[in-house]
This record gives C-alpha cells, sequence and structure tokens, in this order.
C-alpha cells in the first residue's frame, strides 16, 4: 500500500462520517482521526517487530519515551 492509497482510504472514511452525521455538526474531527489512525498504526509496527520497542519508534520516527507514553495512551502491551 502506498501513500495514495492510505490517503484514499482515509477520504472514504471521512466522506462517510460525514454522510453518517446526517446534519449533525462535528467536532475534534483531527484528534477523532489521530487516534483511530495511531493505535492501529503502532500496533502494526510493534508486530512488523517483534515488540521491539527501540525498533518501532526508530520506524515510526519517534523517540522511545513518546511511543511508550503513546502505547499506554491506547492501552498497547
Amino acid at each position: 500500500m502506498n501513500e495514495n492509497e492510505i490517503a484514499r482510504c482515509v477520504k472514504r472514511a471521512m466522506d462517510a462520517y460525514f454522510r453518517d452525521l446526517d446534519g449533525e455538526r462535528p467536532c475534534a474531527i483531527h484528534d477523532m482521526v489521530i487516534c483511530s489512525v495511531e493505535k492501529p498504526l503502532i500496533e502494526t509496527v510493534l508486530d512488523r517487530v517483534d515488540g521491539n520497542q527501540t525498533q518501532a519508534a526508530q520506524l515510526l520516527g519517534l523517540n522511545r519515551n513518546t511511543l511508550r507514553k503513546k502505547m499506554r495512551t491506547y492501552g498497547i502491551k
């Protein structure tokens, strides 16, 4: 999957989200999308490196402490 495919997936999901709102006013969309994407991203990368947090942090471009904080936030073991 390349970046364009990921962007298309996000666009389709957002289009569906706005349709489902049925006229209601959305709020905190950015946080909602980031939380929806960040947890599976971290889980997938951790799985790819067999749980090695140092390697996962490097692949994600994060500090290891930042990764650990995000893991606690999302309840990732």
